[in-house]
């Protein structure tokens, strides 16, 4: 094949993989997460950091009504709602968030619920209606104790089909106080082991604690640390880049990085990234085609 020829398919390709995507948005413009976490893991926020914004979400039936926040039962007002319902925010209509309120030992009703959701919205013929990513909020400010048993049980248990699972490990930042201990106590400085301690405290976790759910039958995707989300300044770059890289769809990709608003270096990076790879495929053929000329000269 020529080097104008490769040129001119590798365009077709990408023309093809963007008109795809750029359909696939006309249909749907909704990006749907299932978020799963216990109470005060640390959800709304991160959520709300998700979408750049301070206000609560709007809560809407299967139905499409709102759903007055007042009237909801006690356990709904702590942020167990029905997975069933959707949560959006007006400063990004175009995430769609259901919430699990996670699972706690002998409640395996809640994993069932887990497990009926995904499988409808697997079987769902809408794309609009299909889930397309987890994340799973697990806080580790009980170091001794880092997952409970519901939780190990999910990933042994809760096949997700080709839906990624990320898990957000939350509340980092409450090992501190034990790190800067520990760091004391070995001689340092008690003003360095302060400015050491966000960086030991996730490194100590991450070798004692941070592969072992990748060792289960269902292991997730990847998974993000977050410190500080109470503060107006943190952000979840992170996860958002954790999340696009979960995608081998060019056209689930495309949509992700269409509807999240707040990384714009994201979607420069995989620009930059599919460029690369067009210039990586125009560069190998011009080599095989000065490598056949060589060798078409010594003949």
């Amino acid at each position: 094949m020529s080097l104008s020829n490769v040129k001119s398919q590798a365009a077709v390709d990408i023309e093809r993989q963007q008109r795809r995507a750029h359909n696939v948005r006309n249909v749907t413009k909704r990006f749907r997460v299932l978020i799963i976490g216990r109470a005060n893991a640390g959800k709304t926020t991160i959520l709300q950091r998700v979408c750049n914004t301070t206000e609560q979400p709007k809560i809407f039936n299967q139905k499409g009504h709102e759903i007055d926040s007042s009237k909801l039962d006690p356990t709904a007002q702590r942020g167990e709602h029905d997975i069933e319902n959707e949560m959006i925010f007006e400063s990004n209509g175009a995430f769609v968030f259901h919430d699990s309120c996670g699972f706690e030992a002998g409640r395996t009703y809640e994993l069932d619920k887990v497990k009926e959701f995904l499988q409808k919205c697997s079987t769902n013929k809408r794309l609009e209606d299909h889930l397309h990513v987890i994340w799973y909020c697990i806080p580790i400010n009980d170091e001794a104790r880092p997952f409970t048993r519901a939780e190990v049980t999910f990933f042994d248990e809760c096949g997700t089909g080709r839906v990624p699972v990320i898990v957000l490990f939350t509340k980092a930042d409450i090992l501190d106080a034990q790190t800067i201990k520990h760091l004391v106590d070995t001689g340092m400085d008690i003003e360095d082991a302060a400015n050491k301690a966000p960086e030991e405290s996730v490194a100590m976790f991450e070798k004692r604690f941070g592969q072992q759910l990748y060792k289960k039958k269902y292991p997730p995707k990847g998974h993000v640390y977050f410190r500080g989300m109470q503060k107006p300044t943190s952000d979840c770059s992170e996860l958002l880049r954790k999340t696009a890289a979960t995608f081998s769809d060019d056209t689930l990709l495309q949509l992700f990085l269409t509807v999240q608003q707040n990384n714009v270096a994201l979607s420069i990076e995989y620009a930059i990234k599919r460029i690369t790879e067009l210039s990586f495929q125009v560069g190998r053929c011009s080599k095989k085609r000065e490598s056949g000329r060589r060798w078409l000269g010594r003949c």
